[in-house]
């Protein structure tokens, strides 16, 4: 194991067996945590605290300070975060040290529908927060990707044919004439509401317990945050959000334009085989549409508000 990447197994040793005496812990009492992130090391101090210690990549280490920013600030609003306990920064490779949330990842990635619901409250929450303070170091994200030119290059490439080309760019632009031109408000998002990103379970049962890992947040269009769940839980989602019946044409019309404004460039791109995000394959976002509305079919139910255009 590298560990920070230049970082050594050592060095980044020490620093969790530095926090974990000033909480008053033993070393036998740190673990590296079975479950590993992309932007930072995790280690388990005792059953109470977890420790995230930054790459040593600049990119990485500003998304670790974004989240000393934003996890107060989305506690403060009610969201279910754990509670920062320290944040060091004096060095190349900055730390968070959180308290541990009750629960786990959900069971083979699979949040219940009633999780995804919970979801969409907390993220009215998040979402509906006015007006919105300065953050240092949280981008703004005018989200404004268009899908279109990436299927003209991928069939120039000889990904898809012409005449599948033609078609799909003609329900592209079928389905912007469904989404409002005014831009929507911005407002700040977690940025990846993802399954490994929720814990459930807890005391109390399966409910959701904690969003976690905000490294990712960013200030833009609302519609982001849904198109970072797998289509077949957008409905839940939003149903928990609140968005009304005669709202829910619009807001899926908006979450799959960027559904799609990722899932077209990516089919050229190479496979990710030690990442287990949901989305991470290039092909991933496509087939999990497809898994969706294969769900719509006679006998698997319906869903008016996400019918194709």
């Amino acid at each position: 194991m590298t560990g920070a990447r230049d970082g050594s197994v050592p060095l980044l040793r020490d620093i969790a067996l530095d926090a974990a005496r000033r909480h008053g812990l033993s070393a036998a009492r740190v673990t590296r945590s079975p479950v590993q992130g992309a932007a930072a090391t995790v280690w388990l101090l005792g059953d109470g605290l977890v420790l995230k210690i930054a790459h040593r990549d600049p990119a990485l280490a500003a998304d670790l300070r974004k989240e000393a920013v934003v996890i107060p600030y989305a506690a403060g609003l009610g969201v279910r975060t754990p509670e920062i306990v320290e944040f060091g920064d004096d060095s190349e490779l900055p730390y968070l040290l959180l308290r541990r949330a009750p629960g786990a990842v959900p069971d083979g990635g699979e949040p219940s529908p009633a999780v995804h619901r919970e979801l969409g409250g907390q993220l009215a929450l998040l979402h509906g927060a006015r007006p919105l303070p300065s953050l240092p170091g949280v981008p703004v994200d005018d989200a404004g990707g268009d899908p279109r030119p990436g299927v003209e290059r991928l069939a120039s490439e000889g990904y898809l044919s012409a005449g599948l080309a033609d078609w799909l760019a003609g329900w592209f632009d079928d389905l912007a004439a469904r989404i409002p031109a005014a831009p929507p408000e911005p407002v700040l998002i977690h940025g990846d509401v993802s399954a490994l990103n929720l814990l459930v379970g807890g005391p109390d049962g399966g409910g959701l317990t904690a969003l976690i890992d905000w490294g990712d947040a960013v200030v833009t269009d609302p519609a982001v945050e849904f198109a970072k769940v797998p289509p077949r839980g957008v409905a839940d989602v939003l149903a928990g959000y609140g968005v009304r019946a005669d709202e829910a044409d619009v807001w899926w019309a908006r979450v799959l334009w960027h559904h799609l404004s990722w899932a077209v460039p990516r089919l050229a791109d190479p496979p990710r085989p030690q990442t287990a995000h949901w989305s991470a394959q290039p092909a991933n976002r496509l087939l999990e549409l497809l898994r969706h509305y294969a769900g719509l079919f006679p006998g698997a139910g319906s869903m008016r508000s996400q019918r194709l255009p």
